[in-house]
């Protein structure tokens, strides 16, 4: 199947018959944005009030309880459509998009979310729809449906952390023989694993993933991750994280209603609240980053246990 081609048409259908679809993305058209910068790096804000359903979802175990997942094709509004995806997943339109062309890949099963053994999937689903960057939101890493598999992709050309990274302007440090970059001057500071070859990709990936720490009651560590292929060359972005949301999420004063994901780690915030799209400053966001992200001191102790681990040390 040519899936991008499949992709154009269901978007193309769906702003054409599903008026939720049409009204939302042509709200995106006239968006407003402003950019921070955070030492070599941009980060681009976007007042989008849709995204409140996301920023303020309640994800603890009696809300998921009392909720219809909205996932589950029974749940589903009568228009919304489906691409299958080898039997697994569903490609569908996200209805309330950050990106110009956004997606949902949800699991075909009503099944927790957990990257753990799907590395695989987000790898070939980025070779299937190359106009796209695949990204996953661990449980507790910006998931507001932590119940129900799934991935999300967005066109490239959008998340300026992509646009760094090919550049080569935030990769500092490599090892296992030069498969894995280290972005220590990357806001999110993440891992990017990368080659030609799908399966070693993967096989890298779940090494470092398995020496991340997983906390007590989860199924998986915190992460975020992004997932692209360029030209022959897969790309995939891990984020180890160390907290779901900051202190200072809230919509109090001093607070900001703001629950950091992939697309954030990316550096696009979706800001649903206009004073906090106003009054965000690049100290503000950077603490975010700080307080969210596993530390430069924690990257370096897990770069020395991969390297003892598998004798990889360049």
């Amino acid at each position: 199947m040519n899936y991008t081609e499949e992709v154009n048409c269901l978007i193309e259908r769906q702003m054409r018959n599903w008026q939720t679809v049409a009204q939302n993305y042509g709200a995106l058209e006239r968006v407003e944005t402003r950019d921070l910068q955070l030492g070599g790096s941009t980060v681009v804000l976007q007042f989008n009030p849709e995204r409140i359903r996301s920023s303020a979802a309640k994800v603890d175990a009696a809300s998921l309880k009392a909720r219809k997942c909205f996932l589950c094709s029974g749940n589903q509004p009568q228009e919304q459509e489906m691409i299958p995806w080898h039997g697994k997943y569903k490609i569908q339109v996200n209805p309330y998009p950050i990106f110009p062309r956004h997606l949902t890949i949800a699991n075909m099963q009503h099944v927790y979310q957990s990257i753990v053994g799907r590395v695989g999937d987000m790898l070939r689903l980025s070779a299937d729809l190359p106009e796209f960057v695949l990204f996953y939101n661990g449980p507790k890493c910006g998931a507001s449906a932590p119940d129900h598999m799934h991935f999300q992709a967005g066109n490239k050309g959008f998340m300026p952390f992509c646009d760094e990274y090919q550049s080569g302007s935030v990769t500092e440090e490599a090892f296992a023989h030069g498969k894995i970059n280290y972005c220590a001057s990357s806001p999110g500071r993440p891992f990017v694993v990368s080659g030609d070859d799908v399966e070693e990709v993967e096989d890298f990936a779940e090494k470092l993933i398995a020496l991340l720490p997983v906390n007590e009651g989860e199924v998986e560590p915190m992460m975020n991750v992004l997932c692209w292929k360029e030209q022959n060359t897969y790309h995939l972005a891990i984020f180890p994280r160390v907290k779901h949301r900051p202190s200072n999420y809230g919509d109090g004063e001093g607070q900001f209603l703001l629950s950091p994901a992939s697309v954030d780690m990316g550096q696009v915030f979706a800001v649903p609240v206009e004073k906090d799209f106003k009054l965000l400053t690049a100290a503000d966001v950077e603490a975010m980053f700080n307080e969210l992200c596993l530390s430069a001191g924690g990257a370096q102790r897990l770069i020395q246990l991969f390297n003892s681990k598998y004798s990889y040390d360049e």
